[in-house]
Order: structure tokens, then sequence, then C-alpha cells
């Protein structure tokens, strides 16, 4: 009973999903926040659309998308000779979207809340567009972007939907936990589904009430 390699596999998938998402929620978060284009409303309803999908539609056609001749996996395949489909890379992709609305939503309140006038204060003391927003925004949504990346983290962790209809359930290389703690429940092998369970329990609730102690230290933003 191999219990550590679908917890090192789910901590390396939140990680690099985590990662990914911060860096492209940024813009776009950014622009939901102060745009007033009419395209606006269409994007923010297709970021939040994972969060009221049923994982399985979401998981189907991502399948059918970077599948072997999806509109990803068809290129991906002709480049590298190999699908995207019950890899890790396909799982990556399919975790960034699932988790998209947990990251990006947290960010966009939190710029909302600071408003523009920082970053045009910033810019009328010749400072350049990524100097002030590192300097001046970045610090003022600090608690935006805790938030942001520890519900992307604690969200990848638990998938279950979308990561057995992409990634299935290969150990070592797309069996995770949420999957690892099922097919455990399948064979009745109740002793390690709890240990695995449990211990994402406890893992969770400590990241979280860290998020809450860490909140309660940043200042609140303000315009």
């Amino acid at each position: 009973m191999d219990l550590l390699s679908p917890v090192v596999l789910t901590l390396k998938l939140a990680a690099v999903t985590t990662l990914i998402l911060l860096l492209i929620s940024t813009p776009l978060a950014w622009w939901l926040a102060h745009s007033k284009s009419k395209w606006a409303a269409i994007v923010e309803t297709l970021v939040a659309l994972p969060l009221v999908l049923p994982p399985t539609v979401l998981g189907f056609y991502l399948l059918i998308v970077l599948g072997a001749n999806g509109v990803i996996g068809g290129p991906w395949a002709d480049l590298t000779g190999s699908a995207l489909t019950f890899t890790f890379s396909g799982l990556v992709i399919a975790s960034v979207i699932y988790s998209l609305p947990f990251v990006v939503q947290p960010l966009q309140n939190s710029f909302v809340a600071v408003g523009r006038k920082p970053l045009e204060v910033a810019l009328l003391l010749r400072a350049s567009r990524l100097d002030a927003f590192f300097s001046v925004i970045l610090p003022l949504s600090m608690r935006g972007y805790i938030t942001a990346a520890v519900l992307g983290f604690t969200h990848t962790m638990g998938e279950f939907g979308v990561v057995l209809m992409v990634g299935g359930s290969i150990p070592g290389e797309t069996q995770v936990l949420s999957i690892a703690i099922y097919e455990h429940v399948e064979v009745l092998d109740y002793g390690a589904a709890h240990v695995l369970s449990a211990g994402l329990l406890i893992f969770t609730f400590i990241v979280l009430l860290m998020v809450y102690v860490i909140n309660r230290r940043f200042p609140t933003n303000a315009h």
C-alpha cells in the first residue's frame, strides 16, 4: 500500500497549478476589476463557470479538448508525439481551468478595494507601471493574494471529477489523493482511506487557519 506517492503528486500538482494561476490571474483580475469593456461580463462569466458546472461536465469537455484530436491536444500530440490526456501536464492544464475562479475572484475583489488612485499617484511620481504595481498595488493587495493562493492550492488538492476524467488513475503519474481515497473505499480498505482523508482534512484546516491569522495581521485594503 503506497500512501506517499499520491500525497507527493497532489502537493506537486497543487503547487505548480497555484504558481501558474497567480501568474495568469493577476493581469486578468486587474482587467476585470477596472475594465469598462462590454466583454468584461462575458469573460467574468467564463471564469466563474467552474464554480457552478458539475466537475464531470467540465472534465468531459476538457477530455475532448485535450484529447489526441482536440483543439489543444491535437497540436500538442503533433509537436511532442504524445497525448496530453492521462499525463501530469494534462492534469495541470485541467486544474488551472478548474481552479481559475478561486484565484481570480479574490484578486479581483482586492484590486477593486485598492482602486486605481494608488497606481495613478505612483505614475505621477514617475514610477514605471511595473514598479508601481510591485511597490504599491501588490503590498496593498496582499490579503487578496494570500486568500487566492490558499484557495487555489487547497481546491486543486481536493479535485476529483475533473482529474478522474482527464488524468485517470495511473500510480505515480496521475493518481492524486482524491482518486486514491476513492479507490481505497471501493475495495473496502477503509484504514488507508481514513489515513489519507484525515491527513487531508487536518492539512486543509491548518492552512485555512493560518490564512485567517495572517490576514488579520495585514491592514485592510483602503482607497
